[in-house]
């Protein structure tokens, strides 16, 4: 049950200091000298307000694959790094293709209470690239489908893919594609270039992403309809996207806090937390995406959580699982990556992570203006302090952070969602819906 709350303090997204009464889940006021002798108080000296972060690309494994992560254990991850809103990827197991699944999903975020979970529809039934799913059903259905993804696979017939974007176009939906071409990542075990080449691993190439988004962007243009590139990783991919928005393509692209901060200069080590799809890249396509990021090629920054058992981390680099959990740690990476650097500002995170991510994925009631009227969807910051990430933030239900024991800065000390706290003092806290 939301609750009165008064913030008292907070500078809003980097800019003027002011305070915020919350009241029935709304933000009543935003001002100075505000006083409410009901609410209760936080002092936000030296915090920084953001809208409540949106991710349009996490993984909760539920149904199916419980033992790596719940709707429950994921959003309790997602609260613990400031989101109030999670995109639920469909490869679980059933695939959420039909109607049924997704709303599933939508009823078991809805009971967890720590964050909005809004399901994403796989686009081929399955996930196996052969037939469309029910995308209409899906959107139609009390879940509200927007956004269809088939990720973890590529829709990789051009075909198909037309057609799921001249679907998707008759009720603003958008496809968001894995961009992987399966032929030329066949046995890839990490970025191709000269780490790659000293180590003996299969390369994975920058080209199997790039030929994927611009024939993407081509089919786009073709249908006039939204396409959205999941986690793109490489330089070149940057330039196909910057091409194409200068032509006019309604395209859109995402990168992840990994690809913002990381290098396959540390599979050198074999360490499996560091073996994610697409992979490490080179030193300069991390320059790259944050470039890209920083002057608008790039829309979003979306985590890509993707947690795993130990057991299919802790093994041979080969054998290994790829993927990476990100919720907790997302706003502290982008913090080092891109704020600490001079590239963004607050107020550009609050865009990358939580306004522009919800009007991609038409979600209602996120990434709205911290103001009067507004839904109290709200995380406080504090980006004065500095610490080690350890197995002790990671809140999820697994550990595989290539994080860990690494030195980041700031901390999420609130967030508030759907006007009650799910985050006190930088604890997790019982929700009462």
């Amino acid at each position: 049950m939301s609750e009165r709350i008064l913030i008292s303090g907070a500078q809003i997204e980097g800019g003027a200091v002011a305070d915020i009464l919350i009241a029935d889940g709304t933000i009543v006021e935003v001002g100075t000298g505000l006083t409410d002798k009901d609410a209760r108080r936080i002092d936000a000296d030296g915090l920084v307000a953001l809208r409540g972060l949106v991710d349009l690309h996490t993984h909760l494994r539920e149904p199916g694959y419980e033992a790596s992560e719940t709707i429950l254990t994921g959003t309790r991850a997602a609260a613990a790094g400031g989101f109030t809103a999670v995109f639920a990827m469909p490869n679980t197991s059933p695939v959420a293709d039909t109607a049924g699944v997704v709303e599933q999903e939508l009823a078991l975020g809805e009971a967890a209470g720590y964050a909005t979970v809004q399901p994403i529809g796989a686009v081929t039934v399955g996930q196996k690239g052969e037939r469309l799913a029910e995308l209409g059903a899906m959107a139609s259905s009390r879940a509200n489908v927007r956004v269809f993804s088939d990720d973890g696979f590529c829709v990789f017939d051009p075909l198909i893919m037309r057609r799921a974007l001249e679907y998707v176009k008759s009720f603003n939906g958008v496809i968001a594609q894995h961009a992987q071409d399966p032929r030329l990542t066949e046995g890839a075990q990490m970025n191709e270039g000269a780490v790659s080449a000293e180590l003996g691993l299969a390369g994975w190439p920058a080209v199997a992403e790039e030929s994927i988004i611009a024939r993407d962007v081509l089919l786009a243009e073709h249908v006039g309809s939204r396409l959205h590139v999941c986690h793109l990783s490489t330089a070149g991919s940057v330039d196909i996207i910057r091409w194409a928005k200068k032509r006019g393509i309604n395209v859109t692209a995402e990168v992840t806090p990994h690809h913002l901060l990381l290098t396959d200069e540390l599979v050198r080590g074999y360490d499996a937390r560091y073996k994610v799809n697409p992979p490490l890249r080179r030193h300069e396509d991390v320059m790259a995406v944050r470039e890209g990021l920083a002057d608008g090629t790039i829309d979003i920054v979306a985590t890509d959580h993707a947690p795993h058992p130990s057991e299919n981390k802790t093994c041979e680099w080969s054998a290994a699982a790829n993927g990476m959990v990100g919720l907790e740690s997302a706003l502290r990476v982008v913090h080092a990556s891109m704020v600490e650097t001079g590239m963004l500002g607050w107020d550009d995170v609050a865009r990358v992570m939580s306004a522009t991510p919800a009007r991609i994925g038409s979600l209602a009631g996120h990434g709205t203006p911290i103001a009067a009227g507004q839904p109290a969807e709200i995380t406080l910051y504090d980006p004065s302090v500095r610490g080690t990430f350890q197995v002790g933030d990671l809140r999820g239900r697994s550990v595989n952070s290539p994080y860990l024991d690494t030195e980041l800065p700031g901390q999420v000390r609130f967030t508030i969602h759907r006007g009650y706290l799910t985050v006190a003092d930088g604890e997790l806290v019982g929700v009462n819906k």
